[in-house]
């Protein structure tokens, strides 16, 4: 979170011009602080998603979402016994709501990554749950999904 924060005081120097140290060819730039921004926080965001096997930014947070959406994926994820995973309140950070979007360019919240790749939104995680892809792509994250162990107990 330091970076976020880190670069939210760099965006709010956004008309200011930022000095870049001189380049190997002898050069000096200057840049817009709003460009480094958005850079920063597009690295920000791909180091977020890389930090955990499953990243979820949604609304609202796992003990309490704020829209159904959100809820579905919580749900699903809970269903698979995946209760270890780093979800971000996009309602928090406007920044970071707009943000996500742009860095996926998906246009809608909740978003699903797995070991920093971008898997969708609730419609897709729904329709991986329902054709039992979502067990396979849990495997190659070494989660095994609780439905395995559930249809094991029923036979």
């Amino acid at each position: 979170m330091n970076n976020l924060l880190r670069s939210t005081v760099r965006c709010l120097r956004a008309n200011s011009l930022a000095y870049l140290p001189k380049q190997a060819d002898g050069h000096v730039s200057f840049v817009s602080a709003r460009l480094m921004c958005a850079a920063d926080q597009h690295k920000d965001l791909g180091d977020m998603i890389k930090k955990d096997k499953v990243v979820v930014f949604m609304k609202g947070t796992p003990a309490q979402p704020m829209c159904g959406f959100s809820n579905a994926v919580v749900q699903i994820l809970r269903m698979h016994g995946v209760d270890d995973y780093a979800a971000y309140n996009v309602l928090d950070d406007q920044d970071l709501r707009q943000g996500v979007k742009s860095f996926s360019n998906w246009p809608t919240i909740p978003q699903v990554y797995f070991n920093g790749e971008f898997v969708g939104g609730c419609d897709i995680l729904l329709q991986m749950h329902q054709s039992g892809d979502l067990v396979e792509e849990l495997q190659k994250l070494g989660i095994r999904s609780a439905l395995m162990d559930a249809e094991k107990q029923s036979k």
